[in-house]
């Protein structure tokens, strides 16, 4: 918990520490890192591959204890940490490819439901999250199966492919996949 943190922030500062070291585990360095950051204090993040401690019983302490002997020896390097700026950056830029990737994931299951009722709508028009695309979904989900009706919402060009899309909407879309694609 962050006033954890803070108390041992204030611990360090206490005992004059010159400067604290820790493994970098998963995310969990993190939030300690950008305190310790935030109050100027010299932190180093070492790789737990580089700091193998002796085979046996590890403890939390131990550890601990092995880390600050490497530290005071100089025997351990400093893994590269960007500017907070630039960690800022990356995990915005990270969540956006995540929700890019999600999306496409999302997409390629609803067009999965379609191809298993026999709708063939990609091969028509290029994008099934597009205007019509989309149109045409939501007809089907509030239960229009009429092709003739479904390729009438079609938009931009697409309008130029009304007879291709009656043709590739004449499936047999059951009451679970009309449940799967309203989800």
């Amino acid at each position: 918990m962050r006033d954890d943190i803070l108390q041992l922030i204030n611990w360090i500062n206490e005992t004059n520490c010159e400067i604290v070291a820790m493994e970098s585990t998963g995310s969990y360095w993190k939030s300690i890192y950008n305190l310790l950051e935030d109050n100027k204090i010299p932190t180093i993040i070492v790789n737990a591959q580089h700091i193998k401690g002796v085979p046996g019983r590890k403890t939390d302490i131990k550890d601990a204890e092995w880390i600050a002997d490497l530290v005071r020896h100089g025997l351990v390097k400093s893994s590269y940490i960007p500017s907070r700026e630039q960690r800022e950056l990356r995990e915005i830029t990270r969540y956006r490819q995540e929700l890019i990737e999600e999306r496409v994931r999302e997409i390629n299951r609803i067009q999965s439901v379609l191809e298993g009722a026999n709708i063939k709508i990609s091969s028509v028009i290029t994008d099934i999250s597009g205007k019509t695309g989309i149109t045409i979904l939501k007809s089907i989900v509030s239960g229009n199966t009429d092709p003739v009706s479904l390729s009438k919402l079609a938009c931009g060009i697409a309008r130029n492919k009304i007879d291709e899309l009656q043709r590739a909407l004449k499936g047999s879309i059951q009451e679970h996949q009309r449940v799967m694609l309203n989800h």
